[in-house]
């Protein structure tokens, strides 16, 4: 059970880490599915090229364009991986920050980031709620670090308290990225902070906190584990991407 002040951290800076909360040898098991997975081109993935991010290659043709980003539909591509999303820490920690019963969303995140070394590509400043469509903006992204992330290989960068900031739509490119040409977006982004994380650490964090990641400038693939949780009372559009898959109620 999260206490009070971590309670209180999350509803102030829109993230909480939990540390160790996944073993080192469940972490490389995960790691070795994925790898096997990769090799395999076991779809659906998506790669570098389909982000169209700063940096990312232009096509899938191009060099290094099938360079994976994410292998998605985590929850259904094996049971260690099911179990892990709704396993009891997780469902307490997410029904108290929630303030009610938890359900995972498979049509968001759900993946196993794979940031890789040679052509990994910028993520710029965004909010993940930006294109999604639920009854509020309010979920919580569970961010699995399988292995170390740190600066170097592409950790997560990220705005304290931007979940609950006013932004105009000028601030914002068309993509929904904050735009980095305004002064007064230069403000917002001299509050960043990195978050480096251990192997087995957990990233608890609002959907509509901004972050943001730097390219992986090690020589190893970063793993991060991903799934999306939503309020029993705030559930997606109907017929819009949000409600394209059954969603997964946590007990």
């Amino acid at each position: 059970m999260l206490s009070a002040e971590q309670i209180q951290q999350f509803q102030t800076d829109g993230y909480l880490v939990l540390p160790a909360l996944a073993q080192r040898d469940f972490c490389e098991a995960v790691i070795a599915f994925a790898q096997s997975e990769l090799d395999a081109e076991h779809g659906p993935i998506e790669f570098e090229a389909d982000t169209r991010y700063p940096g990312a290659p232009i096509s899938l043709d191009a060099e290094g364009g099938r360079t994976a980003r994410r292998l998605l539909q985590a929850y259904a591509r094996s049971d260690t991986l099911s179990a892990w999303a709704k396993r009891d820490e997780l469902a307490q920690a997410l029904t108290q920050l929630l303030g009610q019963k938890a359900f995972l969303s498979q049509a968001h995140h759900n993946c196993i980031m794979t940031k890789q070394a040679r052509y990994s590509s910028l993520t710029g400043w965004h909010r993940d709620s930006r294109y999604w469509h639920f009854q509020r903006p309010e979920l919580i992204s569970v961010w699995l670090a399988l292995r170390d992330e740190k600066v170097e290989n592409g950790c997560l960068l990220v705005l304290p308290g931007s979940h609950r900031w006013q932004i105009e739509s000028e601030q914002l490119d068309p993509a929904q990225f904050l735009r980095s040409d305004l002064e007064q977006n230069q403000q917002l982004l001299q509050q960043a902070r990195a978050l480096p994380l251990q192997q087995g650490d957990v990233l608890l964090f609002s959907s509509n906190l901004f972050h943001a990641a730097g390219c992986n400038q090690t020589t190893q693939t970063k793993f991060s584990l991903v799934f999306t949780y939503r309020a029993e009372d705030n559930p997606p559009v109907p017929d819009t991407r949000s409600a394209s898959r059954p969603e997964i109620a946590l007990t």
